[in-house]
């Protein structure tokens, strides 16, 4: 096992990964700019480390990040999501350099970096996909023979894309010519890479993605699916676990399709097969994201297999202690994603002080977050600012708890998407489990909440009182 993981990420994720260490019984290094050197995760690790320049750069200088690996002694790198963590570049780094990188291999990274390469894998085996271009395309002639071909709507999808970023659904030939270099360019800033592709747009499907685990010995299982259609500009807003649209064949049949999409490429540690699945029932391949997911927190708590664990001990060559007979789903689970956004103003990313903060509690409730009283939410990084997990025994029960929960949750000093997420667990539609990709955008009611604007020391008041009474 590892005696030290220098963890190359900040906020929620990095001490995710600190506290599967701590665990584990390995020291943990954490990286931080001058811009969060008050961060939870900078306090909670064995030893800290600034890295620069700025704000981002130097959680993307790889080199950087390895030179420091080897300067502290450390022999593996967990790179969390975002940054380096798909990037071959860096595991072959890792790799050459005599560090684990905890992740995939570069080859496996660099074969499912690409959605173009990854469609073309996923149809020579035989998995379904959606009706797309032969490869990337570069000028709008293509992309209006291809429109031509299969009708609208297609959409638009860098080629290195995720996160939403690089996507443009399009409806009309003046649509497409706008929408082509716009992606592109999005996508250059974003990945580095300009290169686009189209799909025929599937209209108002769910978004099904299935969490493996592998290692280095062959073994790769699944831990169930995740239902992540509730979006906003093609970003995940909430997930949950399991699908309630999913039977049980569908779900061994779309799980065996993860699985092979994965051995085609001899995956090993933690990943995700994403699908869309359509009113018809029928399934179809979009992506694999070769690293760890931010919804991981809802597969955990319906299997109570810990997946950060499991990437710690699949890269230090260990086999896998379970198999899929041992993979059970009980109950239900929703994730929030807790971001400093402002949702009544186009999801627009807020900064500031966080004035008042108290987090709910009680049975079947999570939060992973590096939020506090007196933080400073600062303007360079992803508005996430904690995941609020539940869990119950049936879909009634966990979406009342999440409700409960939402209520409890007290982050004042800037706009987060709390009252938000309060408006869809009480939405008559979403409580009965009716809601795909185009939910959002078919609800506009739900930005109608009211924000409640208490005293602060009222509030302050009430948090010390809620604190004391679950101290009792």
């Amino acid at each position: 096992m590892f005696k030290k993981i220098l963890v190359a990420n900040r906020g929620e994720i990095a001490m995710r990964i600190i506290r599967a260490c701590r665990e584990l019984n390995i020291a943990t290094a954490a990286i931080h700019s001058e811009a969060d050197s008050t961060g939870i995760y900078v306090k909670k690790a064995d030893e800290a480390h600034v890295v620069g320049p700025g704000p981002v750069k130097g959680f993307l200088d790889g080199q950087q990040i390895v030179n420091l690996a080897l300067q502290i002694g450390a022999d593996a790198i967990h790179p969390g999501y975002g940054f380096l963590s798909e990037n071959a570049e860096f595991a072959e780094l890792c790799q050459s350099s005599g560090i684990t990188f905890i992740g995939p291999s570069p080859q496996a990274i660099t074969l499912m970096g690409s959605k173009v390469r990854a469609r073309e894998l996923a149809e020579r085996i035989g998995v379904p996909i959606v009706p797309g271009t032969k490869g990337g395309v570069s000028t709008f002639k293509q992309a209006l023979a291809f429109a031509k071909e299969v009708g609208y709507p297609v959409i638009i999808k860098a080629s290195a894309g995720g996160g939403g970023r690089g996507l443009r659904v399009v409806r009309s030939d003046e649509e497409l010519r706008e929408n082509m270099e716009v992606a592109a360019r999005e996508a250059e800033s974003a990945f580095g890479d300009g290169s686009v592709f189209i799909e025929k747009y599937v209209e108002r499907p769910h978004h099904i993605e299935f969490q493996l685990l592998g290692d280095r010995h062959g073994t790769i299982i699944h831990l169930g699916e995740r239902d992540c259609s509730i979006q906003r500009r093609h970003q995940k807003l909430i997930e949950i676990a399991p699908s309630l649209v999913l039977t049980q064949e569908l779900r061994e049949e779309m799980g065996n399709a993860a699985i092979a999409i994965a051995r085609a490429v001899n995956y090993d540690n933690a990943g995700t097969v994403e699908f869309l699945l359509d009113q018809d029932g029928k399934f179809y391949f979009i992506e694999m994201n070769p690293r760890l997911q931010v919804e991981h927190t809802v597969t955990e708590q319906i299997t109570a297999i810990d997946i950060v664990r499991n990437q710690i001990k699949s890269a230090a060559g260990l086999p896998l202690s379970i198999q899929q007979k041992d993979v059970i789903l009980q109950g239900h689970a929703i994730q929030c994603r807790i971001n400093a956004e402002d949702p009544k103003n186009n999801f627009l990313p807020c900064t500031g002080r966080v004035t008042a903060y108290l987090s709910p509690g009680g049975i079947g409730v999570r939060i992973d977050g590096a939020v506090y009283r007196d933080y400073t939410v600062p303007p360079y990084y992803d508005a996430l600012l904690a995941k609020l997990t539940v869990r119950g025994r049936t879909w009634e029960e966990t979406v009342s708890r999440m409700r409960r929960s939402l209520e409890e949750y007290v982050l004042r000093g800037i706009k987060t998407t709390i009252p938000f997420m309060e408006a869809i667990m009480q939405e008559p539609d979403f409580m009965a489990g009716r809601f795909d990709t185009s939910y959002i955008e078919t609800h506009p009611e739900l930005f109608n909440y009211d924000e409640v604007d208490q005293p602060e020391d009222l509030v302050l008041a009430l948090s010390a009182a809620i604190a004391a009474y679950e101290g009792l």
